[in-house]
Parts: C-alpha cells; sequence; structure tokens
C-alpha cells in the first residue's frame, strides 16, 4: 500500500518537508507489513533501486562470516533508513535484515528521491549525516574487535542501547527500554555465548540481569569507566 504522509513524516531523512513535497512524494512510495522473525532482506540480495526505511516496529541487522559465526551489526527503530547499497553502491544487499519485531517498512522509488533531492538538497544531506555515523559506529566495532578486551565492548554494547533506547525509571536504578538477551550481546560483542554469561555475571555490582533479557543499570559511573577501560574486573 502507498505511504501516508503521516508515515513519510516518521523518516528521519524526510522530517521538515513541506506537506507538498511529501504529497509529490506518495505516488512512489510503498509500505510492506513484516511479521516478528520474518526475513526482509537476505545477504546477497539484489536489490531495487529505493531508499529504505522502517515505519514502526524494529529490524536488526546481521553478518555472517565463512565460518558461518552470525554477528549483529546494528538495530533499526521507526524512522531509520538502511540498505545503502541500493541507492549507493552496487545494488547487493551486504548483510541479512530481519524483523525484530512486527514491523512496517517504507520504500521510496529512486528517480522520485532523486526529484526530491532536487528539489530539497537537504535531504541528501540528511541521509550522509546517517550514513557517516554508520560508518563511524563500523570503524569502532572493529576497532574494538581487534583491540579491546571483551569486557570493555560488552560494556560498551550496554552503554549504546542505553543512549539509543532510553531507559525507565525504578526504585533500584534505570533499567534499559529495551530486551538484551545473553545471545543478542554475544552475537553484538563478537563474544561466545558461555563467555557473556560470565562477564555478565562479573558486573553484577554494575547491571542486574533478569531473565528474557531485562538489564537494570545499577552503577552508571563504574560502567562507564569500565567501558572507557579505566577499570578491571
Amino acid at each position: 500500500m502507498q505511504a501516508s504522509l503521516e508515515q513519510l513524516s516518521q523518516i528521519i531523512v524526510f522530517a521538515g518537508l513541506e506537506t507538498a513535497e511529501k504529497i509529490s512524494l506518495q505516488s512512489d512510495t510503498q509500505v510492506q507489513r513484516h511479521s516478528k522473525g520474518e526475513i526482509i532482506l537476505h545477504e546477497g540480495d539484489r536489490l531495487p533501486a529505493k531508499l529504505y526505511a522502517v515505519v514502526s516496529g524494529a529490524i536488526q541487522v546481521t553478518k555472517t562470516a565463512t565460518t558461518g559465526k552470525e554477528t549483529i551489526l546494528r538495530a533499526l527503530a521507526a524512522g531509520e533508513i538502511f540498505a545503502a547499497p541500493a541507492l549507493l553502491g552496487n545494488g547487493i544487499s551486504p548483510a541479512t535484515v530481519t524483523a525484530e519485531s512486527d514491523c512496517e517498512v517504507l520504500t521510496v522509488e529512486r528517480d522520485a528521491l532523486l526529484k526530491a533531492i532536487g528539489e530539497n538538497p537537504e535531504i541528501a544531506l540528511r541521509m550522509l549525516m546517517v550514513f557517516n555515523s554508520r560508518i563511524q559506529q563500523l570503524h569502532e566495532t572493529v576497532h574494538g574487535l581487534v583491540s579491546e578486551r571483551a569486557i570493555v565492548r560488552l560494556a560498551r554494547l550496554i552503554q549504546y542501547f542505553y543512549a539509543e533506547s532510553g531507559t525507565e525509571s525504578t526504585p533500584k536504578g534505570e533499567c534499559l527500554k529495551v530486551k538484551l538477551s545473553y545471545y543478542r550481546m554475544a552475537r553484538s560483542s563478537g563474544i561466545t555465548y558461555e563467555e557473556c554469561v560470565r562477564l555478565i555475571k562479573s558486573l553484577k555490582t554494575v547491571i542486574a540481569y533478569s531473565r528474557g533479557g531485562t538489564i537494570m543499570i545499577l552503577n552508571a559511573n563504574k560502567l562507564d569507566a569500565i567501558a572507557s577501560g579505566d577499570i578491571d574486573l
């Protein structure tokens, strides 16, 4: 189905567009629903020349190594764009995109997007800012996998979701709004499941982990110090 003006407004790169500009994009948009766990794009897929964005729900981007090991590259929420190679690269999906929850994905045809950029170059600037931020995150991730200790990578991962998804205040501390299972944390930080369990237990004075992936921040300052490599456990 075609995207509504409200759905277009939710996409970061289209924020601030005039109503007339969004109306001109509408006929070249499509919104598709995906169920939790459904694969939206397979690694290696040939991608149509479109802009892809999450309208509602959340998606997960994963990469599989030649050894078969799968690593979570990022999780994206509503408003985020993805699948950059469809517009800027070789048109091949570099990773697998899976629906982390029931979600809706919006696409915009490349020609319509280029026309909109011609009329409002701010769209291109916002896209570049997003992709530049992703490149920096990827660089930090690769650097961390090569040079940082596992406990530091794990602490930084928790910090990332602390900042990205937010927390809810409770009498015991700040509870992450997003659920982080051992499996997800292990795949995101390049460690084994068993090592992740061991490290989380070693952080018992810093965070509290509950079944289902609920994480409570007990000592934010100590978590910051561990993530910075200033203290060890």
